[in-house]
């Protein structure tokens, strides 16, 4: 059975499902070698602004290890923060047929590309895109560079359109480019938990008839919420409400803007096993992110598999892939207030239209999971 090694920084709940499915499954043989540190286990999210321990089993069912990090200021935020003298030999003693780095961007991954290249077939998994693109001198520096970086890989994992255009561009050929879909626990997410979905409602004196439009994720400048509230006040409509799920810089803003406004309301930070709670109450799910680097935005994966419908923005890098205007959603031009009031507008005309396209959302999304991405893994390193 060929050897994969598996390289990225700490364990992560869109991940480790993943890992769990390659080692039931038994086609490969798998082991993971986390960067960070045990640590990060738990960890304070600057995003959040606060501690973050998710609540779902992330180390249980496959083989791993935590290699020792001797950065000075250990952490995945920074280039330098992760540095793992004995990561390659810890890979070579495991007698690897294959590695499959996670993020090139940190000290340690960046030298298991360039160490690995030629010795044993090289995979990389990255979801950059090209949608926060600039001209000028430091990007021609930066695309020198990038292309350097990618000539010591052999295959490119992409998630989706955005990513691809990437990979592209940066060098990688057709034959190297392999879809592996970003995916989250669509059975878990859609299985039924409307008697509590129904709870938060009543809790928040929403009525049956009432459209619920939800944000769930950081409040910060990347994602753009503050876009979302003045969107939501110009509707002005007595049975639309707003519930904003979590915590970070601009709370403060936001509930100052929110003020004196009962139709809308707040959550702190939920973890994952509430999560499904949160988006069977909505009946639209909103993204309005200006990027840069919302280079995916799993959010809304997970309200897809609750059957919702989806607005998002043409910088979040799902839209291309998840977003079918006039089936499950609509796509708004990122910053602009009037393209966002008018799509939301249009949206939320009708309950039973977002009811019909959270329907088209749970098919659209049903394809993309985790066994997807097992059987693109598998099949690379075995071919």
């Amino acid at each position: 059975m060929r050897k994969l090694a598996i390289v990225t920084t700490h364990p992560i709940q869109y991940y480790a499902p993943v890992f769990q499915l390659l080692a039931q499954r038994g086609n490969i043989d798998i082991k993971v070698f986390y960067t960070w540190s045990q640590s990060s286990l738990k960890k304070t999210d600057p995003g959040f602004g606060r501690d973050v321990s998710w609540d779902i089993p992330l180390l249980d069912g496959y083989p791993y290890e935590f290699v020792e990090n001797t950065a000075p200021e250990p952490g995945s935020h920074h280039s330098k923060g992760i540095i793992n003298p004995r990561l390659i030999p810890a890979i070579t003693n495991w007698k690897a047929d294959a590695v499959m780095v996670i993020g090139w961007a940190y000290k340690s991954h960046l030298g298991v590309l360039k160490y690995f290249k030629n010795k044993i077939p090289v995979l990389f998994r990255g979801d950059s895109t090209l949608l926060d693109e600039q001209w000028g001198l430091k990007n021609l520096l930066r695309f020198l560079y990038l292309r350097w970086v990618y000539r010591h890989i052999d295959y490119a994992l992409y998630p989706g359109t955005a990513t691809k255009a990437y990979f592209e561009k940066y060098g990688l050929k057709k034959p190297q480019l392999v879809f592996a879909p970003h995916a989250v626990d669509n059975t878990r997410f859609a299985a039924n938990r409307q008697s509590e979905a129904q709870e938060l409602r009543t809790g928040l004196a929403i009525r049956d008839e009432d459209i619920l439009i939800l944000f769930a994720g950081k409040f910060e400048d990347k994602k753009d919420p503050l876009i979302l509230i003045d969107a939501f006040l110009s509707l002005a409509q007595s049975n639309v409400h707003l519930l904003m799920v979590g915590n970070g810089v601009l709370e403060a803003r936001l509930k100052q803007k929110a003020n004196g406004h009962t139709n809308i309301h707040f959550m702190d930070f939920q973890n994952q096993s509430v999560m499904p709670v949160v988006y069977q109450a909505c009946d639209l799910f909103c993204l309005p992110s200006r990027g840069p680097n919302e280079t995916w935005g799993l959010a809304v994966n997970e309200a897809m598999a609750c059957s919702k419908a989806v607005l998002v923005s043409n910088k979040t890098g799902c839209a291309a892939d998840l977003v079918k205007p006039g089936k499950n959603g609509s796509v708004f031009i990122a910053e602009d207030k009037e393209s966002f009031s008018l799509n939301l507008a249009t949206l939320c005309i009708s309950k039973e239209n977002l009811r019909l396209w959270g329907t088209e959302s749970a098919k659209i999304i049903a394809g993309r999971n985790f066994t997807k991405i097992a059987q693109a893994i598998e099949t690379t390193v075995i071919n």
